[in-house]
């Protein structure tokens, strides 16, 4: 496959519809506004990481963080990991051409529709049935299914033996994975899924559908130019009435400017929730008019990764790589089963619990960060006889999603993002999760570990790699910052409550207005699709979603 960034001397000073960010929302917008016929602009922050270069030892994948705190920040802003630390909340997001599609699971999940019917939404989420034709369409190209094969692997009987002790029992989870040799909806050939497990550092084979392997090379080969290592900085409306995006370089390149500007009637912000937060803040204190509730109503999505340590049989939660570093060791994907723990009265009190598979390249350090939980003694045995025979062949991970209040709040302090959230740790749903995994735990017979970095900086907090909301959809703007059509309110004094900034838009995670109680990436490619079907009809455009035909040989 072909790289889909230009060069940056390419970038013209105008196009259409200038897209910034490439996650789920960016890679949506940009393929069917290409389609539509429209000179599309992607900016992405970080780089095009190609098939196969994801990293696989420890010595590539430390080079792979970022981390900011209050008074501190180390590493590239190339990094696939950005770690933001704080006081309330630890959030991980990712970057890179594709978004978090490379480095998440792949979980793909309709929620609970009492979660839409909330009335945290405009009332047109639930009512005009566009929402159902969003997911059918971000079905279509996700394609996610269940590995035939899910029960067959060992991290899942795990789960399963101590699932059924509990009365629960774990179903296999559709991810966003294809399991035989296929083509992508752009045309791409894929390989099947080797279940190598290393589906959270990125995938090496090319199984997994990713926004670069399915939206984002469709949106090229409409015609759209992709931009690596640009970061949108802020959005202002020119006297023209031409939106105008002012861009740092974020890995700048010999003899070209840092800063530059682009135009385009159209502006879509597809950032994530902590980038297009952030860009609408600082545009507002550079003067732009929004919405009160711009930074409200962030939400972890009750989020918890948690493990299981000393369990009384092998687990295999530990991923092999491509090539596989264990021969004839199969993990499964990152997760291949779940249990729904379902409530027909108490959404709030609904959750998934998933085991999980940690990347290969974290096996070497896995006994050094156990550690600080005095697991001194297992860890000296693991670094004798290596993690896929010695204690951590036992260790259980888990990936669990719930429902919080979304009461965390964003605000710039010296020009940085900040996240508040008062006793955030107290949030009904970790108390929750906690009692049920370490059930589960127990069941399997092993200890329960919370955080085996809490002694560490990371502290006590809760932290989230499903951060929602900030600029949350709202029937107008006193209770949102988007429409139900991922339009921006105007904040104007003269302007009525429902008016909208012509040609500015968010549409990622940041429009979403509560948790989901599931993963969130399906809902966000759905909302997604929505919100292009609605921007179509307003200015009378088509466009079709049919695959692309397999590119030539």
């Amino acid at each position: 496959m072909s790289r889909l960034s230009l060069p940056r001397a390419a970038l013209k000073p105008r196009y259409d519809v200038v897209v910034v960010g490439s996650g789920y929302g960016g890679g949506v917008t940009a393929s069917r506004l290409a389609r539509a016929g429209k000179r599309v602009a992607v900016i992405e922050r970080g780089r095009e990481i190609p098939t196969g270069s994801f990293p696989q030892k420890f010595s590539d994948l430390r080079h792979e963080f970022r981390v900011t705190g209050k008074n501190f920040r180390s590493g590239s802003e190339q990094a696939i990991y950005d770690v933001r630390l704080g006081r309330d909340m630890h959030v991980l997001v990712a970057c890179g051409l594709g978004g978090g599609s490379l480095v998440n699971a792949g979980v793909s999940l309709v929620p609970d529709r009492r979660v839409f019917t909330d009335h945290a939404w405009p009332g047109q989420i639930a009512q005009d049935g566009m929402l159902d034709e969003g997911f059918r369409r971000a079905e279509a190209w996700l394609r996610p299914v269940a590995d035939p094969r899910a029960r067959e692997m060992t991290k899942f009987k795990v789960l399963e033996r101590a699932g059924r002790a509990m009365g629960a029992e774990p179903v296999a989870s559709r991810i966003a994975v294809t399991f035989e040799d296929t083509v992508s909806p752009a045309g791409i050939a894929q390989a099947a899924c080797t279940r190598c497990g290393d589906c959270c550092a990125g995938c090496n084979v090319g199984a997994k559908n990713t926004v670069a392997l399915t939206y984002l090379p469709d949106a090229v080969n409409h015609g759209a130019d992709v931009f690596t290592g640009l970061k949108a900085e802020t959005v202002r409306k020119g006297a023209d009435g031409v939106w105008k995006v002012m861009l740092r370089a974020s890995a700048p390149e010999p003899g070209e400017p840092d800063e530059t500007t682009i135009e385009a009637p159209v502006v879509v912000l597809a950032a994530g929730t902590l980038g297009s937060t952030e860009i609408l803040l600082r545009s507002r204190a550079a003067g732009l008019p929004l919405s009160d509730k711009i930074g409200h109503r962030f939400s972890a999505n009750g989020d918890i990764i948690a493990f299981g340590y000393g369990a009384k049989t092998p687990v295999n939660a530990v991923g092999v790589g491509h090539p596989a570093k264990v021969d004839g060791l199969e993990i499964g994907a990152s997760v291949s089963g779940q249990i729904e723990f379902r409530d027909p009265e108490t959404l709030s009190n609904q959750l998934n619990v998933q085991e999980g598979a940690l990347p290969s390249a974290f096996a070497s350090v896995l006994p050094v960060m156990f550690v600080p939980n005095g697991r001194l003694l297992g860890a000296l045995q693991s670094l004798i006889s290596g993690v896929y025979k010695g204690p951590f062949a036992s260790l259980q991970t888990f990936f669990a999603v719930s429902h919080d209040s979304a009461s965390g709040r964003f605000s710039l302090e010296d020009d940085a993002l900040s996240l508040a959230w008062e006793n955030a740790k107290d949030e009904p749903v970790y108390a929750r999760l906690d009692a049920i995994l370490s059930k589960l735990v127990a069941e399997s017979g092993g200890a329960y570990v919370k955080n085996p970095l809490a002694g560490t900086v990371m502290g006590h907090q809760p932290a989230t790699a499903h951060p929602l909301g900030g600029c949350g959809m709202g029937r107008d703007r006193t209770d949102g910052v988007v429409d139900h059509k991922c339009r921006v309110f105007n904040g104007a004094a003269g302007a009525g409550d429902t008016d909208v900034h012509d040609g500015l838009y968010v549409i990622d995670g940041a429009v979403i207005p509560r948790s989901l109680g599931v993963n969130p990436l399906l809902t966000i490619t759905a909302l997604s699709e929505r919100a292009m079907l609605h921007f179509a009809r307003d200015r009378g455009l088509s466009y079709t979603t049919a695959p692309a035909a397999p590119a030539a040989a």
